[in-house]
């Protein structure tokens, strides 16, 4: 499991420095490599969350198509909403 992460100091002044040097979420295709695989984590785990910013950091698709799309084989306590 990846550690906790920490922001990085930026270089950029503000975001249009940013967009301009590295373009926006309209420019953005991802790309597949072999980095890009399946995770067997359930949504909304850490572990699930650190994969889509691996993903994310490496420029690669967010959704796998081989990802985990069900909770079936998993046990864990669940506390009641208060």
């Amino acid at each position: 499991m990846l550690g906790v992460r920490t922001l990085k100091k930026s270089k950029y002044w503000n975001v249009f420095e940013a967009i301009l040097e590295a373009g926006h979420d309209e420019d953005f295709e991802p790309a597949v490599s072999d980095e890009f695989i399946a995770t067997d984590a359930p949504a909304g785990s850490r572990e699930k969350i650190e994969e889509l910013c691996r993903r994310v950091e490496l420029g690669l698709p967010l959704w796998h198509p081989d990802d985990r799309k069900d909770y079936s084989g998993l046990t864990a306590a669940i506390r009641p909403r208060e």
